[in-house]
């Protein structure tokens, strides 16, 4: 069916979608939910609405009805928590004193802020531009590769996401957001996403390194390539490439005069259990981008490092955002990264993942339905399909899962169509893993007698 045409995210036009609003079927509900899709532009993956919320605090959505959610999702913002008290404190105290920094000045909060950042990144990754956004941070980064490298060609992944503008979306490989655009931004070659299951390379033999091969592959047969953009780690349906692909990848970036830019935009800050995701591979790269957590769960707030031999873009105006240097962005993201080291949030994920890898493989080893179980820190993918199913099958159980969840105060996200991708906020108590855990189990019994 066309409408399980997805690359990522749920499948919002499904006959199960459709069901759901009979579960939530109050009229007030129902109301402002024909009001939103009466007002806003359609789109996929976001029209129509799940529900209307209300509330929010620590790993809890609450709607017009009261109805909770422990949400596993959070578009990747929700690291340290919905209202995080120390964060508020901070942005409170910022309001009345600078809540705006006009373009041609400069405010304290930036300037710590950037200082914070290039004193957590290796070697000289240490000259920084803010953004209002992931996708703003990745049009910086394309556009400074082409002034570094003098070319103007980059690398990226089928099924990557970096953003939703006309350049991101010519540099991400996902069909929903590409699809009746016309021409885009020339000189983009995509390759196949590194995969350690049911992937096009899976029976190469050599692991994840023929994924790697290919890049220097293309490098060398396109030429004038100035750039590989890839996600460290793939957030939507949680791709985690092996240590000798990454280190094959930074060789072959290295040898060609190529960039690595990586997009962390979602994963940065604690969530892989690692301040940065790159840091798991010993690995430098030559510009990263960052979003999403770095504002705290409140503000909008995105940057790229770059190397300080980078610096050579005088000339043009890189960013130039209305928001370029936002004292309420920096705040949040500085009492983000200070909440992190007093409540040693990185020690608590990596313990977490042990906890959660366990657990997974018990649901694994119990469900034939379950293909494969991937995951570091508190970013686990739970891959949904049998070795005779077609994939179809899998995306109907998927959503039997999801849905099931939801009724049961557990939200997430379907990447791919068939992978079940849980990102619970880093502050979760074990206990409340466990009760997520216990519904998501449910949910599996059920969908396991799917015919």
């Amino acid at each position: 069916m066309a409408e399980h045409n997805r690359t990522e995210g749920d499948i919002n036009l499904s006959d199960a979608r459709r069901d759901w609003y009979a579960v939530i079927s109050d009229p007030e509900t129902v109301s402002y939910l024909e009001e939103d899709a009466e007002h806003f532009l359609h789109q996929s993956l976001s029209t129509p609405c799940l529900d209307v919320l209300a509330y929010c605090e620590g790993i809890y959505l609450t709607d017009i009805q009261g109805k909770t959610y422990m949400d596993f999702h959070g578009n990747n913002v929700h690291q340290l928590g919905y209202r995080n008290p120390y964060i508020i404190k901070k942005l409170k105290e910022q309001l009345d004193i600078l809540p705006f920094s006009p373009r041609r000045y400069t405010n304290v909060p930036a300037i710590e802020l950037a200082k914070k950042l290039g004193s957590l990144l290796p070697g000289n990754l240490n000259r920084v531009l803010f953004a209002p956004g992931g996708t703003s941070a990745i049009s910086i980064a394309l556009k400074l590769a082409r002034i570094v490298t003098g070319k103007h060609k980059v690398v990226s992944l089928w099924d990557s996401f970096h953003g939703a503008s006309l350049d991101a979306i010519s540099a991400g490989g996902e069909l929903d957001f590409r699809k009746d655009m016309g021409p885009l931004m020339p000189g983009v070659e995509r390759i196949p996403p590194p995969m350690t299951y049911r992937g096009p390379f899976a029976n190469a033999g050599n692991g994840d390194l023929a994924y790697a091969d290919y890049l220097e592959y293309v490098i060398e047969k396109e030429g004038d390539i100035g750039a590989f953009l890839i996600e460290t780690m793939r957030n939507t349906d949680v791709q985690i490439p092996s240590q000798a692909y990454w280190n094959r990848v930074r060789e072959i970036c290295t040898k060609h005069k190529v960039l690595l830019i990586l997009d962390e935009i979602p994963i940065a800050f604690g969530r892989t259990g690692k301040m940065f995701a790159f840091e798991h591979y010993d690995i430098e790269p030559d510009i990263i981008c960052l979003g999403k957590g770095l504002g705290g769960g409140v503000m909008p707030m995105a940057a790229i490092i770059a190397r300080e031999s980078h610096n050579i873009a005088q000339s043009v105006s890189l960013g130039h955002f209305t928001h370029e240097k936002s004292p309420l962005g920096s705040v949040a993201a500085l009492a983000m990264l200070d909440y992190m080291e007093q409540n040693r949030i990185l020690e608590k994920v990596q313990e977490d993942a042990v906890f959660m890898a366990a657990e997974l493989q018990k649901l694994e080893d119990k469900f034939p339905l379950i293909g494969d179980v991937r995951g570091v820190g508190l970013l686990w993918g739970i891959e949904l399909v049998r070795d005779k199913d077609t994939k179809e099958k899998a995306i109907k159980e998927a959503e039997i899962v999801m849905y099931e969840c939801l009724k049961n105060g557990l939200s997430f996200k379907v990447s791919q169509g068939n992978v079940l991708q849980l990102s619970p906020p880093l502050i979760i108590s074990r206990e409340q893993l466990r009760e997520a855990l216990l519904i998501l189990e449910n949910a599996l019994e059920k969908a396991s007698v799917f015919v």
